[in-house]
């Protein structure tokens, strides 16, 4: 049987390929609203850019995330709300620190709806909701630092920072599932067995 606490390859670089769903969402969400310099623009550019992205993790990811009915809806309206409240909130600036906040602020409705859905999946779904605001700000900053031409004002980083947020969180996907692997409880079943008689 295999060791479900071991770390999953296969998943994790499954998981990482769905970085592509973001050069899509954010090619779809510039091809409709253009640049991101006002609310009306971050809000339905993040709404798109968001389904995108997460039908993209649904699909490399389908088994753990459960219903795409429930998935992909929230986190493109998650998306589209933080991204409309995070570019607002730094005047739709494109420096490297306003990134950085604008992919902070946009996190935090992402990650804590993604994690709601990830309750009852997952020990310890807190820990995602916390991390999604750290790596957006983090693939912000990849993709700028990188030298991708931020000022066009896009929906989402590109792709260097789409890779690094897939790459890592799903190293942290995975550790979440280890922990949280159904299997845990029955590598102890002859004590819990044996007690109960």
């Amino acid at each position: 049987m295999q060791d479900q606490h071991r770390f999953n390859l296969k998943a994790w670089l499954l998981w990482t390929a769905g970085f592509v769903a973001f050069i899509i969402g954010g090619a779809l969400a510039m091809g409709v609203v253009g640049r991101i310099n006002d609310f009306g623009s971050a809000l339905i550019g993040g709404m798109i850019a968001g389904a995108v992205i997460g039908t993209g993790q649904w699909l490399v990811a389908r088994r753990l995330l459960g219903n795409p009915q429930t998935w992909i809806p929230a986190t493109a309206l998650a998306m589209g709300i933080g991204l409309a409240i995070g570019a607002w909130a730094v005047g739709y600036g494109t420096s490297l620190g306003e990134l950085a906040l604008m992919g902070f602020i946009t996190g935090i409705p992402l990650g804590a709806a993604q994690a709601y859905l990830l309750r009852d999946r997952l020990a310890n779904a807190w820990v995602w909701a916390a991390a999604v605001p750290l790596l957006w700000a983090l693939g912000w900053t990849v993709s700028t630092f990188i030298g991708v031409s931020v000022d066009n004002q896009f929906a989402v980083f590109g792709a260097s920072g789409a890779i690094t947020f897939m790459a890592l969180s799903g190293v942290l996907l995975d550790r979440l599932r280890a922990a949280t692997n159904p299997s845990t409880p029955a590598i102890h079943p002859a004590p819990n067995t044996a007690t109960a008689h």
